[in-house]
């Protein structure tokens, strides 16, 4: 799930510092949102919607959406941040993409890269590669966890908060 531990000497910032500079990467143009949870055993939950491009036509056109979260738990007394990932999935199918025709869904460490490119033809006349979709659940995970790290405290993926 992987661990990643402040820098030797660094000095930990109290918990709702932290829980304040994880809140402020909400207007920093990072593709997701970052929020308290609500109660439970979570404090804080950054969660990501993507709507991929749809495929295929007629009744046959078919269209995920995406939702990735990350659960985090505040430890003041270990200086830890307990983080649990969480995926879903869901498939729409349709001219307007309308009825489900699958749900996913699971917890668990969460790595997905996803790439679509279309062919076009440039201002010289050639046709050249122009990347059109683009997915990297790094672009979630990394600004966490370096405000994490970077608070002096410690990142800890875990199955369960």
């Amino acid at each position: 799930m992987g661990t990643h531990h402040a820098d030797a000497g660094a000095v930990p910032v109290p918990t709702q510092e932290l829980r304040h500079a994880l809140l402020a990467l909400n207007g920093t143009g990072v593709p997701f949102g970052i929020r308290e949870a609500g109660g439970g055993k979570a404090d804080l939950l950054a969660e990501w919607r993507v709507l991929e491009p749809a495929w295929g036509s007629g009744t046959n056109r078919r269209q995920v959406e995406r939702t990735f979260k990350i659960w985090m738990r505040l430890l003041p007394q270990e200086r830890e941040v307990r983080a649990m990932d969480e995926q879903l999935a869901v498939t729409r199918a349709g001219p307007p993409p309308g009825w489900v025709v699958q749900r996913e869904g699971g917890r668990g460490p969460i790595r997905r890269v996803q790439r679509q490119r279309t062919l076009e033809r440039g201002p010289d006349g050639r046709r050249h590669w122009v990347e059109s979709f683009r997915l990297d659940t790094r672009d979630m995970k990394d600004p966490l966890r370096k405000t994490v790290v970077g608070a002096g405290w410690t990142w800890r993926g875990a199955f369960r908060l």
